[in-house]
């Protein structure tokens, strides 16, 4: 007999949000929460690799009830549990669907990571991919299966384009040409009018999923890499691991 609550629609949107480090994936999964959680049944599942300090972050933010905010300790690339072996999140997500029944949307942030890491089709019905202006204004047009294949990109802190010398308007046309037209949002915490605009990419993508119409796309494989032995915790394909939530 087939489990309903693993099809989609019969369950919790399932909404993965990637990026590299310190794009601000927390202060986007913040925003979510404080605009949504009246309309919206929430949860989180944050990723670090052998903290909780995002899940932290959130709680202390005071975004959602402590809770409906857990973390998951990879041990390992963020990549790894949200693309390689997924069984982790899931476990965690499914736990959290279970505990707090129904719920209409969670919430699964990845450890911070380059510009190929995608979540698994298995674990997220839908993606986020959040940028920064911060990170430099050619990042966007470098392309890569995070920015291209990702169901919306989130060029973030637009408000310090003019303080890093970032073309804000460039960097979003730039980034939509990467993507072959695909949805880009240009956010701000401090321009409300941005943040309505990420809610209401939420709401429809909820509205969506929940009447059957979205099925999960898989944004192609992550580019070639190479995990060193763990003792000395280095990767080929070169990427920090830290933590920002600004």
């Amino acid at each position: 007999m087939t489990d309903t609550i693993n099809q989609p629609g019969a369950r919790s949107l399932r909404l993965g949000v990637a990026g590299p480090v310190g794009t601000g994936k927390s202060s986007v999964i913040a925003a979510i929460c404080r605009n949504l959680r009246d309309e919206f049944q929430l949860g989180v599942i944050t990723n670090d690799i052998y903290t909780d300090e995002d899940a932290r972050f959130l709680k202390s933010a005071g975004v959602l009830p402590e809770e409906r905010i857990r973390a998951v300790e990879t041990g390992s690339c963020p990549h790894t549990a949200i693309r390689d072996d997924v069984t982790m999140n899931l476990i965690a997500v499914e736990d959290m669907e279970r505990d707090f029944a129904p719920l209409d949307i969670v919430l699964v942030e990845s450890g911070g990571d380059n510009l190929t890491a995608t979540f698994s089709p298995a674990l997220v019905d839908a993606q986020l991919f959040v940028l920064d202006v911060a990170g430099g204004g050619d990042v966007a047009r470098k392309g890569g299966p995070g920015i291209s294949g990702a169901d919306l990109l989130v060029i973030n802190k637009i408000d310090l384009g003019e303080h890093v010398d970032v073309d804000v308007d460039r960097m979003v046309a730039e980034a939509q040409e990467a993507r072959n037209g695909g949805p880009v949002l240009a956010l701000s915490r401090k321009r409300p009018e941005t943040v309505e605009k990420l809610c209401d990419w939420v709401r429809q993508m909820q509205r969506t999923y929940a009447a059957g119409g979205h099925i999960p796309k898989d944004p192609g494989p992550m580019a070639p890499h190479h995990h060193a032995h763990d003792d000395d915790h280095r990767h080929g394909h070169g990427h920090g691991h830290g933590h920002s939530h600004d």
